[in-house]
Parts: structure tokens; C-alpha cells; sequence
């Protein structure tokens, strides 16, 4: 990114006002990830649709970052950190306002993309910031608020929505988040003053409709696997065209970035730290938001038999672990790396999705509620270290691509999670007896469980140790070299 990495102008409480802005903002954003998902069986009647498609609701406001987040590293060239906030938060409040006085789903899938459209950017912009405003020796610890933020609001949107559902319309889902919106944005007009320098980068659009097609094409092809040749493309057409667009497209970028005019510069997979950190994160967002956001509250309701209310409040234990552990988990990773955190927290993963898989249509809500805090604990000691470990290997030029892969590749993720499960979860249902709904789930919870056992795999590649991390008196295998913290520059 352009501009300077770090340094604070102005009064000393400028910066963090600056950053908690977009900490705030940004965790109202990513709320609406998931807020929807214990309404998702409610809106199925309500809208006149099938389940699989309401769940666009969800895998579509993924996908519609993971088509614009690509595009961020453009954006943050071309414009002013306050011109990129003031429209990011005008989108997600107009896109809110659209979703509460949507009459049915068309405009309510509308509202949904415009909101993403100005979520895609918030993540990137607050990252960013933190490179420019925090010192090299703090910044560790501020990204470990970010991954508070990344985590935590997907992980309680489930909550607010079945608080609100109780007893409200799902309307009110939106009308209860548009004045925090409408309150973010007006505040950062008065507070936000960051400036940066600005370039007249191009922005390559082949790149834009390459991402477009490919990241499309294949969610939309694991969303409609379950129901044959019915929608608008047959399946396999559009994996196939997603595959083909998304391999042109890299060939592209590997061309572009020659020049220094990719849409999105690769190089960073030429780290390997930054690769296991990035597929580690991929198999955790898939569990988080396809597993721990959307199946969970779908069988705690259509298998269990509870309200949109009691399911909310028993994912709420798990979001609040997830929330405690993230600064813990940061300053642990500071004396031991991620390799000890990252292990046991992908054994904690695979562990938790058979567990979900084995409790069937008779266990009791507090097996449930046990098993979710296990999921959330364990996507806790993999988040911050993975987030920190992928960054920290890169060199400063590729940090805001290397940002970009990730934060796309987690939508794209989280996305692809929520269309597969589900399809996987209609596919058991269609083929079952007696209680299919339970089978269906059960089904998506062992592939669940499938996704875990492969991170599991994956895990024991993390390094031993971050070299980037300080080294702490008598570690293991360290020499005697200088403590220097530079985790996440």
C-alpha cells in the first residue's frame, strides 16, 4: 500500500479512535454474515422458497466479497482511507435500509449484495490502518482484536437474530443494525481524517470479471449439486466454467504482476508458511460459518425441536469463549509460535464435527451446547495464529495482497461451506427414511467432520516456531538470537 507504515500524527488518541471506529464498524458489518441464519427456516415460508435457496441469503453476501475483496488492493490505491470508509459504510447502510423494506426475496437478496459490497472493503481498510497507525511492537496484539472481530461476529450473529426473531418480524434484524450503521458512519465522518497517498493504479476489469465468474461459477455449482439440472446452469456447467475462469485468471495475475498491475499479485504463495496458513484457514472458515453458523441452528431447530430464541442463546456460550480467547491466544503465540496452538485446536475442530454428527435426533441441548463451546475453543487457538503466522513470513511490499488472498479465500471459503453443507444435508434428506431431516444433517456433519480430519493433516505443517516472533529465554530449539517483534509487519 502507498503511504508511509506507521506513524501517528496528530494527538496520541487520534489513532485509536481511528481504529476503534473500524473495530466497531467492521464488527457490525460482518455480523450480518450470519444474523440471518437461525431465520433461514422461518424465511423458507415467509418468502415462498426452498431451503436452498434462502441459504443464497448467506453464501450470496460471501460471495459477493470474495468477487469484490480481490479488488481492494486497487481501491486502497486509488482513493483516501476516509473516502474508502464514508463509502463502505454509506453501501452497508443503504443495502440495510433495502433489506428491511424488502417485500420478498429478489430485493432481499438485493439489499444482502449491496451490504456485502461495503463489508468486502472494511477488513483490508482496517488492516491496513493498523500497518500505518500501530508501532511494529503493538501491532501483534491489534491483530489479535481483528480475528476477535472476524470470529466473534459470525459466530453470534445466530444469537442476536434469534433474540430478535422471539418476538419481531426478521425485518427487524435490519432496522435494529441501520441506526449502528448510520451511527458508524456519521462518527467517521466527524473522526476519520487518515490520509494516504493516492495513485492512478488501472484496475484491470478482465481480472474483475475473471474473479466474478470463477469464484461464481463454483459456489453456485456446489449450492445447486443437490437438485439436478433445475436451475439456471446445470451444476457441473458451472463448476466447470468456475474452474476454467479461475485458472485463467491466475495465469493472468502471474502475467500482470510483472508489471506490478495485477488485480492480484500471487507471490505470496511462494511462502510456504503463508500456503499452510492459508488453507488452514480455508477448512476453518468452512466450519465456522458453513457448519458452526448455519447447520448448527438448522438442526437445533428442525431436528431438536427448539425456538429461533433458545437456539440463539446456546450458541451464545460458544461466541463469547471464541471472543475471551482471542488476545490470550495472541500473547501465547508471541512465547510459543502457532504450531502448539494450531494442532490441538484442529484435533479440537475434527473432534467436534463427528461429536455433532454422532448426537443425532436425541440428544439433549446442553450435549449441544458443550460440543459448540469445544468447536469455538478450538477455531480460537487456530485464528489469531494463523492470521499472524501467514502475514508475518511475507515481505512488506506483498502485505496488502497477501491480506487480500487471505480475507478472499476466507469468504470464498465460508461461502462455499454454507452451499455444500447444505446441498450435502439435502442430499441425505432426499435419500432417507424415517426422520430425514436428521440423516440429511448428519450427513453434512460427518463431511464436516471430513473437513476436520484433513486440517488435522495440514496442522502438523505449521512451523515450530514463527522467525518473526520474539525469541523468549530457554525455547527449545532457538539460538541465542536478539528479541526482536515484528509479528504481523
Amino acid at each position: 500500500m502507498t503511504g508511509p507504515s506507521g506513524t501517528g500524527q496528530g494527538a496520541p488518541a487520534r489513532p485509536m479512535v481511528i481504529i476503534m471506529t473500524l473495530v466497531v464498524s467492521a464488527f457490525v458489518m460482518i455480523l450480518n454474515e450470519t444474523i440471518l441464519s437461525v431465520a433461514l427456516p422461518h424465511l423458507t415460508g415467509d418468502l415462498g422458497v426452498s431451503a436452498t435457496t434462502v441459504q443464497w441469503l448467506t453464501s450470496g453476501f460471501l460471495l459477493t466479497m470474495g468477487v469484490v475483496i480481490p479488488t481492494t488492493g486497487y481501491i486502497l490505491n486509488r482513493f483516501t482511507p476516509r473516502q474508502v470508509f464514508l463509502a463502505a459504510m454509506t453501501l452497508f447502510s443503504l443495502g440495510t435500509l433495502i433489506c428491511a423494506l424488502s417485500p420478498g426475496f429478489p430485493l432481499l437478496l438485493a439489499g444482502r449484495i449491496v451490504q456485502a459490497s461495503g463489508t468486502a472493503v472494511m477488513i483490508p481498510l482496517l488492516m491496513t490502518s493498523v500497518m500505518r497507525l500501530i508501532p511494529a511492537e503493538r501491532r501483534g496484539a491489534t491483530m489479535g482484536t481483528i480475528s476477535i472481530v472476524i470470529a466473534v461476529a459470525p459466530a453470534i450473529g445466530p444469537t442476536i437474530g434469534g433474540l430478535i426473531l422471539s418476538s419481531l418480524d426478521w425485518r427487524w434484524m435490519f432496522w435494529s443494525v441501520l441506526p449502528l450503521a448510520v451511527a458508524a458512519l456519521v462518527v467517521g465522518f466527524v473522526l476519520f481524517r487518515l490520509s494516504g497517498e493516492t495513485r492512478r493504479t488501472p484496475l484491470d476489469l478482465l481480472s474483475v470479471a475473471l474473479s466474478f465468474v470463477a469464484f461464481g461459477g463454483i459456489v453456485y455449482g456446489l449450492s445447486t449439486l443437490g437438485h439436478g439440472d433445475s436451475g439456471l446452469v446445470p451444476p457441473w456447467a458451472a463448476l466447470v466454467v468456475g474452474a476454467v475462469a479461475l485458472t485463467v485468471f491466475v495465469l493472468r495475475q502471474m502475467r500482470l504482476q510483472r508489471t506490478e498491475s495485477a488485480l492480484l499479485d500471487l507471490r505470496p504463495f511462494s511462502h510456504k508458511p503463508f500456503v499452510v496458513a492459508i488453507v488452514l484457514s480455508a477448512l476453518l472458515f468452512m466450519s465456522l460459518l458453513g457448519a458452526g453458523a448455519i447447520l448448527l441452528p438448522i438442526y437445533m431447530q428442525t431436528v431438536l425441536g427448539v425456538s429461533a430464541a433458545v437456539t440463539g442463546l446456546a450458541v451464545l456460550p460458544g461466541g463469547l469463549v471464541l471472543g475471551f480467547m482471542g488476545r490470550p491466544v495472541g500473547r501465547l503465540f508471541d512465547r510459543v509460535g502457532a504450531r502448539p496452538l494450531v494442532i490441538p485446536g484442529a484435533i479440537g475442530l475434527a473432534t467436534s464435527m463427528w461429536l455433532l454428527a454422532a448426537l443425532g435426533a436425541g440428544a439433549a441441548l446442553w450435549m449441544v451446547i458443550a460440543v459448540h463451546i469445544l468447536l469455538m475453543a478450538s477455531l480460537g487457538l487456530m485464528m489469531t495464529p494463523l492470521l499472524t503466522e501467514g502475514l508475518a513470513v511475507l515481505p512488506e511490499h506483498l502485505y496488502s495482497h497477501g491480506s487480500a488472498i487471505l480475507t478472499t479465500l476466507q469468504q470464498v471459503a465460508g461461502a462455499a461451506g454454507t452451499a455444500g453443507f447444505v446441498t450435502i444435508a439435502a442430499i441425505g434428506s432426499a435419500n432417507a427414511a424415517g426422520t430425514p431431516d436428521a440423516a440429511g444433517l448428519r450427513l453434512a456433519f460427518m463431511a464436516a467432520g471430513v473437513i476436520g480430519l484433513i486440517a488435522v493433516a495440514v496442522s502438523f505443517m505449521v512451523r515450530p516456531k514463527p522467525a518473526t516472533t520474539p525469541v523468549e529465554a530457554a525455547d527449545t530449539d532457538t539460538s541465542a538470537t536478539p528479541s526482536t517483534p515484528v509479528a504481523g509487519a
